[in-house]
């Protein structure tokens, strides 16, 4: 399993629990099209963490980079419902940073041979 992260804060003046539900919608979709495995957003707690991470952590999981790369190019369509979608998660959004971790050690790993 993969993880796509995203560390984020919100525009000022925008609505925390509309942004939640907006992220609702279009990551329910995306899972429901079979584009993502599962999804989480969290938040910062009792001010806890590095500033420059932003204030939210939405965790993506996928099962691999083929699907991640379909979800990429469905939105990247920016037609119909999804652009929609999109937009009223991603213009609420400011200062993000993305990073992209695998579950360790990988299951197809063989042991013993590693010249390292």
């Amino acid at each position: 399993m993969d993880i796509y992260h995203s560390f984020f804060s919100l525009i000022p003046g925008s609505s925390d629990t509309d942004f939640s539900d907006n992220l609702a919608t279009y990551m329910d979709g995306l899972k429901a099209a079979e584009k993502i495995a599962s999804w989480r957003l969290m938040r910062r707690k009792l001010g806890l963490g590095p500033r420059e991470l932003g204030e939210f952590h939405l965790m993506i999981e996928i099962e691999n980079l083929a699907q991640l790369d379909d979800a990429f190019t469905l939105v990247s369509t920016r037609d119909g419902d999804i652009e929609m979608r999109h937009h009223s998660v991603n213009s609420m959004i400011e200062k993000i940073t993305f990073a992209l971790y695998r579950d360790f050690p990988d299951p197809h790993r063989i042991r013993g041979g590693e010249r390292f």
